[in-house]
């Protein structure tokens, strides 16, 4: 059974998730959460917000906390290369697919992006269509360039 519980933040409600051991998940207000959990603010959960919280104020740039994504081994080597995404830098959909050896899979590195369980801490908002343009984001564009915002504005 996982635990999940919420905090109000600057982009709005969102939801975090552990199995115990380690974050599994990382949910906005207009998502579903996961269907077999308990409310509970857990120690790991807490810091997991904590760190959201130092994040959202511009006074982190990287996270320290224990993740598990469940997914692919290629959602996963995806995951991988975002996390890889220096913090206030950009990447597009092409860049990450050379970056897990397949130029040609852009479409699944978006579709990977799309199934990020644990946004924020693997930022995904950190990618963007080839021409620049904010494309698809689980907690809407406006989050997405409000995420960016932050970063730009404490490099």
């Amino acid at each position: 059974m996982k635990n999940l519980f919420f905090y109000d933040t600057v982009i709005g409600k969102i939801g975090i998730a552990d199995d115990g051991n380690v974050i599994t998940n990382i949910y906005f207000e207009n998502e579903k959460g996961a269907k077999e959990t308990q409310i509970n603010e857990t120690p790991l959960i807490k810091e997991a917000g904590n760190q959201l919280k130092e994040y959202f104020e511009g006074k982190r740039k990287s996270f320290d906390i224990e993740i598990e994504p469940f997914g692919t081994e290629f959602q996963k080597s995806v995951w991988q290369a975002l996390r890889d995404i220096p913090y206030g830098e950009l990447r597009s959909y092409k860049d990450i697919a050379i970056a897990v050896g397949n130029e040609k899979a852009c479409r699944a590195v978006g579709m990977a992006n799309n199934k990020n369980p644990i946004s924020i801490i693997i930022p995904c908002h950190r990618v963007v269509g080839s021409n620049g343009k904010l494309v698809g984001y689980a907690g809407g564009l406006d989050i997405k360039e409000l995420l960016l915002n932050i970063e730009k504005n404490n490099i």
